[in-house]
């Protein structure tokens, strides 16, 4: 079968324009969500992912490190049709290496629930797959509007130091459709360091932990917030953008109310 690129390119979630080639056989991913994304979709697209793609499990495809430093001479070595990134995820640097050997790079931009069907339908198109069954699903359950009691939280996602959501995230866009107002929401950096005094003295009723990137657990972040409701919820559900989505409102909708059951000890 020959091989063309599009003859009008087609533009990524940054707006660049991306020759594609036609049709798309190879796909190296660079991101744990796009992985679960085309691995669900088409997976016999997918030859490498980085060390930190866990899903789906069993997943049987070359590994190229992590999100953070790919390992780029192995990537060009897998000679993939496209390598799927995001502006969040991956470097400019390695984008730039990347593009240098030859390669055609999408990146993604999501930052919001509504951003993410958009995105992730662009990518498939852009990749040839048809608009797969689980992404409408996903659209479904999260068309579905918020009518319980709103509480204000803080959501750790680091400490030593301590490091928290602040704006234009897509977990904070999650939790704020599950009533979890971010007190960090307005910060003008996306996860900025907050010393735990400040935290304590935060205006917050609800204390959001989720299992990644830093594993919190019962035993390693609650005691820090003594008398708060502390929610321990999926970092997966929370942050990932992938088909996890059918699943996350449900999951994450129980983690949180677990926390009302359950308040932090005095």
């Amino acid at each position: 079968m020959s091989r063309t690129s599009d003859p009008t390119p087609l533009r990524d979630g940054l707006g660049l324009p991306v020759a594609v080639p036609r049709p798309v056989r190879r796909i190296v991913s660079l991101v744990p969500s796009l992985t679960e994304t085309v691995a669900r979709s088409a997976p016999g697209l997918l030859v490498g992912a980085t060390d930190w793609c866990t899903h789906p499990a069993g997943l049987d495809v070359v590994r190229v490190r992590g999100t953070k430093n790919p390992d780029v001479d192995r990537v060009v070595a897998l000679a993939p049709d496209l390598v799927l990134a995001n502006f969040e995820e991956n470097r400019q640097a390695d984008l730039d290496a990347l593009r240098a050997a030859g390669l055609t790079v999408w990146v993604t931009v999501i930052r919001t629930v509504d951003e993410a069907f958009g995105a992730l339908a662009r990518m498939l198109a852009a990749c040839g797959v048809e608009l797969p069954a689980w992404l409408e699903r996903a659209e479904a359950v999260w068309r579905e509007p918020f009518g319980g009691r709103r509480r204000a939280a803080v959501v750790p996602i680091w400490r030593r130091p301590w490091m928290v959501l602040g704006s234009g995230t897509f977990a904070g866009d999650v939790l704020a459709r599950l009533g979890v107002d971010n007190v960090y929401g307005a910060s003008p950096e996306r996860y900025p360091r907050v010393p735990l005094a400040e935290l304590l003295a935060a205006p917050a009723e609800l204390v959001v932990l989720p299992d990644e990137p830093y594993a919190f657990s019962a035993d390693d972040g609650p005691e820090s917030f003594p008398g708060r409701q502390v929610a321990l919820v999926s970092g997966r559900h929370l942050t990932w953008y992938g088909p996890s989505l059918v699943e996350a409102r449900d999951v994450l909708v129980r983690q949180l109310a677990a926390a009302a059951e359950k308040p932090g000890t005095a």
